[in-house]
């Protein structure tokens, strides 16, 4: 077995919210080592961000290699497609409105990951230090010691799990989780089509699920659509020409005729939640802590305020001289995420059950938010400015300039 190499910060998990919380408590002047494969080049997938991602992209150095490939948002649709008597108005989220420019960009998975990964091979205070993934993680009473399948041994004050919905991190910190599944699966791909998007995101609301096309730069739009499981694996299996047909019914000629299609990927919906987001010398971030359905762009948003969170709550420790794997500095960070990602997690849970039930009252009771949203200009005012920030202030890396959080 190699010689054991120490840190302030192991991380666990080599994906955009593992990289990103590298870069990040980096930059508070914490000695990261980052374990896991590299990243892979093929991803296809995007991710719509808010306005504090993408300034937390910014901070940590990564966002001007990004913006060039990204597409801004500077509208949101949501259209009743449930084709019930009881169908809800047209409802459209306009930034400007809001007094801003953009909700925030759609940027692609795949270069997302690899500016962050390029990040850490610049950084000074980041050791990438095996590709080999977590087999173990040992939890003594001053230290964790994270053993890798090639046997590399890494030991810190603190283990960081980034590590997705199996993550080892959690279960060897004896962290319990609440899990769930929808009797959903979706389809991501991208496409190609002759009529601008204008850079609005448009989301149809269907009894099988949301349908949402977001813009990427030109004329093309990342698409995201729900299905019943039997319906979606179908859909993912189908010729080219016919997906495209079938994609050009579903969204109405929204955005005229379909052209190129991208790979297409079916994965399950489901959720997770932690029962807490740090515990036993681990702290929890992205689907490690939390997993919820592709919907209102939630997902990845939640995992980065996880990572600026956490940056924050350690650089506070650290300040004070405090260890910053200890209860009280990891029970900060539970307290400093809770209220966000249990409100997420509720009301996307809540938005997807009240399409797929069949039941009167939800269906009027969806049908009478929308309603309100669409004529009462503080509540839909309200309503966007809830939907891209956490309850209380932004983590200080959100905030321009990197709230003087930043070493440098």
């Amino acid at each position: 077995m190699s010689a054991r190499v120490s840190f302030d910060v192991v991380i666990c998990g080599t994906g955009a919210t593992g990289l990103a919380a590298a870069l990040a408590l980096a930059a508070t002047g914490l000695e990261v080592g980052l374990i896991g494969p590299p990243p892979e080049p093929a991803e296809t997938r995007t991710a719509a961000l808010f306005a504090g991602s993408i300034e937390l992209l910014r901070t940590l150095g990564v966002w001007d290699a990004l913006a060039p490939q990204s597409a801004e948002l500077r509208a949101i649709r949501l259209v009743d497609d449930t084709e019930s008597l009881l169908r809800a108005p047209e409802v459209l989220f306009e930034a400007r409105e809001a007094g801003l420019a953009s909700f925030g960009s759609n940027v692609p998975n795949g270069p997302l990951v690899q500016a962050l990964a390029t990040g850490v091979a610049r950084s000074a205070r980041v050791r990438w230090v095996s590709e080999a993934p977590l087999a173990a993680l040992d939890i003594g009473s001053e230290r964790i010691t994270a053993k890798c399948e090639n046997n590399a041994v890494f030991t810190g004050l603190i283990a960081v799990g980034a590590d997705g919905r199996g993550s080892r991190c959690r279960a060897a910190a004896g962290i319990a989780t609440k899990t769930w599944d929808y009797p959903q699966a979706a389809i991501a791909t991208t496409f190609t089509h002759a009529r601008a998007h204008d850079g609005v995101s448009t989301e149809f609301h269907r009894a099988s699920g949301p349908c949402t096309t977001v813009p990427m730069p030109g004329l093309a739009s990342s698409l995201v659509w729900v299905e019943r499981p039997a319906i979606a694996h179908r859909l993912a299996g189908m010729q080219q020409a016919e997906f495209r047909a079938a994609l050009e019914t579903r969204l109405h000629g929204l955005l005229g005729a379909v052209g190129e299609i991208g790979p297409r990927r079916a994965f399950p919906l489901s959720g997770l939640e932690a029962e807490r987001l740090g515990h036993n010398r681990v702290a929890l971030v992205g689907e490690a802590a939390h997993v919820i359905p592709p919907i209102g762009a939630q997902g990845l948003n939640l995992g980065l305020r996880d990572v600026a969170a956490l940056a924050e709550t350690l650089a506070t420790a650290r300040s004070r001289a405090a260890d910053i794997g200890a209860d009280d500095v990891l029970g900060a960070y539970h307290q400093a995420r809770a209220r966000d990602v249990a409100s997420r997690t509720l009301g996307v849970d809540l938005l997807n059950r009240s399409l797929l039930s069949e039941l009167l009252a939800a269906q009027l009771a969806r049908g009478a938010g929308l309603h309100a949203l669409k004529s009462v200009a503080p509540l839909r005012r309200w309503a966007m400015a809830a939907g891209m920030a956490p309850p209380g202030p932004l983590p200080r890396l959100m905030q321009p300039g990197g709230g003087g959080l930043v070493v440098a």
